[in-house]
């Protein structure tokens, strides 16, 4: 469950091209199995075996009544590999849209329009709250109490600006029809009870429940989970951003909550919102997969649609009414004491109004004319305002946002100092002027379009839940989202117009830029006192609250206290929940079959896969012969060896090129565990390519560049990408403390665990910072060809490639002409072993705690226990796999006693395969033998354990890894000024 401002999305646009809608899309495209469903319903006397799902749909006819609804529109999508079937509901109007796809992980997914009015956070707490019980499954938290009854592969619900959504996928015909049953309760019965209200809203409670003498305080977990978002200053800016650009309607408003609004939500008032907006008349349907439509149709006209009669909900969002002049608008925000240069935390930003997102075509070129403008070092914006280096990095809401009603432009910097502010304003101004002058050349567009072609055939797993997202926006304001589905016909349209009108693009940006008058400058400074004034404001408010209460008042909050206490420590009878059993989980893997072979004596594996016209090439490095003291460098060289240019290509040429004939090429830490030995891992970083069947030659000519003479000459290009990185790395650390909190916390538990933390923990980003403030980078210019020396040498090397049968044998002549044209990169010494080696055997794992001062109001806690690996005959039983704990220390005590019952085992199996059996794209089938050596044999060994598991077994494991005394363990938090363990000699304190 969260609350999404889809401005988010937006953040890195130097790697993503397409903003989250269409990012989302293209990232998941084409999760095309070519194998049929193997699930055969059993309850149908019919069942399809000689046609594929996307064939069966276009069987329907406009027209046809099916269980309520008639069938509006069939449509075949090529491009997507699937059948668009459009339908409504005869009685309440509900529209729905199914996806026939020959893909088995089928999803549904509900979305309501939600449009308040006011701050309280009413459409994200009734998300919560509805999720607590319902009509037919009246226990609290049905949905949770569903993630260990279930095999699915995605649960969760979002609260956008103006929808909300409730989606969820499987692979198990049997678990979609449980999960439909009890998603469709939970959306159209729920039971709001008042104290679910309280739990997930807000409520006045004693700050201790049982103590009526202890200070009344704020609580509630929507309350708590605002707190944490408006702490994180980019989310503060991109939600001020919307607020003020769209001021008149909903999305003047903050629908996830302003932590100051949400006490003024009644109760009353959610049960309200409940009614008017949780309505089948105000209610978009979806269904994607290879399950019989019909199906889908007769279980939702049964348990929901047929109790409904049509209402004419007022939720639609009018258009904001445009400015006649630009305004001008100021936030403050935390100081951020990661950032790379203390001096410089300002951030100013232009956003500007466009057009209705329902005008699908227009929606699709200012789409890719921001990326044009702003996407990576060959952009016009990156030149005008990256390069020069007055700010670290773009503003965090950057490029174009097509997720409320009319899109919007946003440009801007973040990182730099208060003086810049007018000159930033000008270099906006003079760049879109320059751009209405020059226009685009001809090479960024094709490489732009090369990018949607291979978005389009590249295959993920969660292609469901990416088209929903992506047709999420559009179709909640009522446009098509079948002509959205439609990609190739907008490129033919797009090709079109620029044929016709060579400054079709010029004149869009002079219409919707130069000429728009719609314009929002916004720019934010740090404030030392924000924090400070936050927690003022919020004891005001507390207190004006509580000096309104009576006696009586008090004594009341008290004993609902002690009531929602004891609700919420009370076991819940979930036996009302459908479930599956531990029976109906597939007995055996399915096997994936690799050739094992060499390319120029580096071992290959060679792993044939439906890829759908791609191939997927991955190389392990090993970086055994490393020296100690450049291991914190390695992550720094692996973000810049790609951007720095190579043989005859400059940065911006190789950017180009590598747009123009690849899918993305980049180089990343990777530590692996050894399989069978806590103390061994292999350490290494990992090369990953794709391209068209067509390009193979062009990626790998670009790889040998890179490894034969990448450039290390051009300081100003690396302060460039120092100075990016270390800004999203600061600017990570409120997104992402609960990872920081875990790798620092498993940091002193395996050797594995140290080095991770100085690739990806809290030391890396202090060691960014430290580099960013350098202002001489020719020692680090020195270290890279060092670096490059150990790194890219074929005799620490092995690959892996996936692609079709018919292009394996082109891929590996390609691969061992690489391997030719690189030899000369071999160093005469030892050839170390690519396979897991033992480092430091001397380590010892040791209890650690840290405590990282950060300042932001929540704390990120992470405990860490050292176990066993994954071969050890425990490693099925992990305790912690038992999610029915409400915290980790009293889950040791209540596995070690015994108390759970055969069917807490058969849940926490459930929820085990779900995540052992997540589909797995077929480019990156494979994978788990390459980077860790788990072999399919291996892993159905591993799968009888998890079988076999029984109480004696758990209670036994848990007796002797994790009890006091039996247990080294490793804890970090990651939160506010703590006087409590500053004088604990017991942490350490950074």
């Amino acid at each position: 469950m969260c609350f999404i401002l889809l401005h988010e999305f937006n953040i890195s646009t130097n790697f993503k091209v397409f903003p989250f809608k269409w990012y989302h899309l293209m990232q998941a495209s084409n999760d095309l199995s070519l194998g049929k469903s193997s699930f055969q319903w059993q309850n149908l006397s019919w069942r399809f075996r000689s046609t594929s799902a996307t064939e069966r749909a276009l069987q329907y006819q406009a027209g046809q009544k099916i269980s309520g609804f008639t069938v509006k529109e069939v449509v075949t999508v090529p491009d997507l590999f699937l059948t668009a079937v459009k339908l409504t509901h005869d009685n309440t109007g509900a529209q729905y849209l199914h996806a026939a796809r020959d893909d088995k992980n089928n999803l549904f997914s509900v979305q309501l329009r939600t449009t308040p009015m006011d701050n309280t956070g009413v459409p994200h707490i009734l998300e919560h709250t509805v999720l607590c019980g319902s009509e037919k499954y009246p226990c609290r938290d049905p949905f949770f109490k569903m993630l260990n009854r279930s095999l699915s592969t995605f649960m969760n619900a979002f609260t956008a600006s103006d929808f909300t959504m409730y989606p969820f996928s499987t692979q198990n015909g049997k678990d979609f029809q449980n999960l439909l049953s009890v998603y469709l309760d939970a959306v159209f019965f729920p039971c709001l009870r008042e104290l679910d209200f309280w739990q997930e809203g807000w409520r006045l409670e004693n700050e201790n429940p049982t103590d009526p003498t202890s200070p009344l305080v704020f609580k509630g977990v929507v309350f708590n989970e605002m707190k944490g978002a408006f702490s994180d200053n980019e989310r503060v800016y991109a939600q001020h951003l919307q607020n003020k650009l769209y001021p008149d309607h909903t999305y003047g408003v903050v629908s996830g909550g302003e932590p100051l609004a949400i006490p003024d939500l009644s109760w009353e008032q959610l049960k309200h919102f409940h009614a008017t907006h949780y309505h089948p008349s105000n209610a978009r349907f979806f269904t994607y997969g290879d399950l019989p439509l019909e199906q889908h149709l007769k279980q939702i006209q049964e348990e929901a649609l047929s109790k409904f009669e049509r209402t004419e909900p007022d939720t639609a969002v009018p258009n904001q009414p445009h400015w006649d002049r630009p305004r001008e608008d100021h936030v403050t925000c935390s100081p951020d004491a990661m950032a790379p240069d203390a001096a410089k935390q300002n951030t100013l930003c232009m956003s500007y109004l466009l057009g209705d997102i329902t005008d699908t075509f227009e929606g699709f070129t200012l789409s890719l004319l921001s990326s044009l403008m702003i996407s990576g070092p060959n952009s016009p914006f990156y030149k005008t305002l990256i390069e020069p280096k007055i700010g670290t990095n773009f503003s965090s809401v950057v490029g174009y946002d097509g997720s409320t009603k009319e899109a919007s432009f946003s440009i801007g910097l973040q990182g730099m100092a208060e003086e810049d502010t007018e000159k930033v304003k000008q270099i906006i101004v003079q760049t879109i002027d320059e751009i209405i002058a020059n226009g685009f050349e001809e090479e960024r567009i094709e490489a732009l379009l090369h990018k949607i072609e291979i978005q389009m055939k590249h295959q993920s797993t969660s292609f469901g839940l990416s088209l929903a997202s992506y047709i999420a926006s559009c179709w909640n304001h009522d446009g098509d989202p079948v002509q959205l589905l439609k990609i190739s016909d907008s490129v033919a349209q797009f090709r079109q117009a620029l044929k016709d009108n060579p400054r079709f693009l010029q004149e869009k940006v002079l219409h919707y830029f130069k000429d728009n008058t719609h314009r929002l400058t916004l720019s934010m400074s740090p404030d030392e006192a924000y924090l400070e004034k936050q927690v003022k404001a919020e004891e005001e408010k507390l207190q004006k609250k509580v000096q309104a209460l009576s006696e009586s008042d008090k004594k009341d909050i008290y004993e609902k206290g002690l009531e929602l206490l004891s609700v919420q420590s009370k076991i819940q009878d979930a036996s009302c929940l459908p479930a599956l059993k531990v029976s109906d989980i597939e007995p055996t893997i399915a096997v994936t079959p690799v050739e094992m072979g060499t390319a120029g004596g580096v071992p290959v594996q060679y792993c044939e896969q439906p890829t759908n016209g791609m191939v997927y090439f991955r190389a392990m490095c090993s970086l055994n012969t490393l020296p100690e003291d450049l291991k914190l460098y390695v992550p720094l060289f692996c973000s810049v060896i790609t951007k720095m240019g190579c043989g005859g290509l400059d940065y911006r040429q190789q950017a180009q090129q590598m747009e123009l004939k690849t899918g993305g090429m980049s180089i990343s830490t990777s530590v692996n565990p050894d399989y069978s030995n806590m103390d061994m891992y292999e350490q290494g970083v990992l090369l990953s390519s794709s391209c068209l069947e067509r390009n193979l030659p062009d990626m790998f000519h670009l790889w040998s560049d890179i490894f034969n003479s990448p450039h290390f000459d051009d300081e100003e290009r690396l302060r460039v990408l120092v100075m990016m990185s270390a800004q999203e790395l600061a600017n990570g650390i409120s997104y992402s403390g609960h990872m920081y909190a875990m790798t620092r916390a498993a940091r002193s538990l395996t050797p594995t665990g140290e080095l991770q933390e100085t690739f990806g923990g809290m030391e890396q980003v202090k060691f960014m910072k430290r580099i960013a403030e350098m202002p001489d980078l020719t020692q680090v210019l020195r270290t890279l060809p060092r670096i490059k020396r150990h790194i890219l040498n074929p005799l620490n090397m092995r690959c892996a490639v996936n692609s079709t049968p018919q292009k394996m044998s082109d891929a590996a002549g390609q691969l061992d002409n690489f391997m030719s044209n690189v030899a000369s990169n071999k160093k005469d010494r030892k050839p170390v072993l690519c396979l897991i080696t033992p480092q430091e055997p001397n380590f010892k794992p040791c209890q650690m705690k840290t405590f990282f001062p950060m300042p932001f109001p929540i704390n990120f806690v992470s405990e860490c226990i050292r176990t066993v690996p994954f071969t050890h005959e425990d490693y099925a039983r992990d305790p912690n796999s038992v999610q029915t704990l409400s915290t980790f220390r009293k889950s040791v005590d209540w596995v070690r006693s015994g108390q759970f019952t055969q069917q807490d085992i058969d849940e926490a199996k459930l929820s085990v395969f779900s995540a052992v059996d997540s589909p797995v794209a077929p480019s990156n089938k494979g994978m788990g033998r390459f980077l860790s050596g788990i072999t399919d044999e291996l892993k159905q060994a591993h799968r009888e354990r998890l079988f076999a598991v029984t109480d004696k077994s758990l209670v036994d494991v848990a007796g002797r890894y994790l009890g006091i005394g039996q247990r080294t363990c490793g804890v970090a938090i990651l939160g506010p000024e703590n006087d409590t363990i500053k004088k604990d000699p017991s942490w350490v304190v950074k």
